[in-house]
């Protein structure tokens, strides 16, 4: 069974209330994404990335949502205990028609497609894209983002090509793209993205390592990472 928080340098994360708990995923996302001033974390579960990004970027303004009422708590206590709390707001608000103004956007999303839903409704929610799918995302980033803005996302490797599709079906330009390993023997497992409106003079592309050996974290997610993992 999952702890029932997770102890970052700065802030701790309780997850006993959230379908998702801590995870690679989302901390690659928040120590890697692009960030600014204003930034909008799609489906905060927990707030692990508001929290990230709010540590990442100092002066930045950073409000997460989350359609779950169960994790919106969660997330807002998590806040509040936070040192960067004044600059993080929690709201739940259904994503799929939220509006604003924000020159960044971020997001773990939903990562099974038209897949078998778990038993466990919350963990559908979470897991699922039946009410947020990855042209949603890209729907509800071409509403709020600036002109300039970035959204940044993680995604299997098995949807790379969709989430690509999808970008570019709704206008968005490839301007950052990171493959990460589990090992070095490994092929990708996950993607790292992130899009912009305006094309880039060219496209930042990278792989990354998460262990060299089992239980060895690599030099490059330790650097990524240093600032949060205690250890």
């Amino acid at each position: 069974m999952a702890n029932n928080y997770f102890e970052f340098k700065q802030f701790t994360i309780w997850q006993q209330h959230c379908a998702m708990k801590v995870g690679t995923d989302g901390t690659l996302l928040g120590a890697w994404a692009d960030g600014g001033e204003r930034i909008l974390d799609v489906g905060t579960g927990t707030g692990l990335i508001a929290l990230m990004m709010a540590q990442r970027f100092p002066s930045a303004q950073v409000v997460g949502v989350d359609i779950d009422e169960k994790a919106v708590g969660q997330a807002s206590q998590n806040v509040a205990t936070a040192p960067f709390s004044h600059r993080v707001r929690i709201e739940q608000a259904d994503a799929n028609i939220l509006e604003g103004s924000y020159d960044c956007v971020v997001s773990n999303p939903p990562f099974f497609e038209k897949s078998l839903t778990c038993l466990d409704n919350q963990r559908t929610m979470a897991r699922h894209d039946d009410g947020f799918s990855y042209a949603a995302l890209f729907e509800l980033g071409k509403r709020v983002l600036t002109a300039h803005g970035k959204l940044s996302l993680v995604a299997p490797a098995d949807y790379r090509s969709r989430v690509l599709e999808e970008a570019s079906l709704h206008g968005f330009f490839l301007h950052r793209e990171c493959a990460v390993k589990t090992t070095p023997q490994k092929q990708p497992r996950r993607y790292l993205f992130c899009f912009a409106l305006s094309s880039a003079a060219s496209i930042d592309s990278g792989t990354g390592v998460i262990e060299d050996a089992p239980g060895v974290r690599s030099e490059w997610y330790r650097q990524l990472t240093d600032d949060f993992y205690i250890k």
